[in-house]
């Protein structure tokens, strides 16, 4: 999951200090996700996602449940 999510970000155009700002995170908490150090919160994800414009449900790690 987490170098599919960099490759959407980077595919989109974002660093991830501009994608982080997008999704209203710190850079640095934005990186620990997409490290899988952390886990997005619910409200997070939908952001992410809805500003990569990305609908599939692989973008997160089946193994690592988003945070409720």
């Amino acid at each position: 999951m987490r170098a599919k999510l960099q490759q959407l970000r980077e595919a989109s155009g974002y660093t991830q200090q501009t994608f982080s700002s997008a999704v209203g995170t710190s850079r640095s908490h934005y990186s620990q996700i997409e490290t899988g150090e952390k886990q997005p919160s619910l409200r997070l994800a939908l952001r992410i996602k809805r500003v990569l414009n990305y609908y599939g449900d692989d973008i997160f790690d089946n193994s690592m449940p988003v945070r409720k």
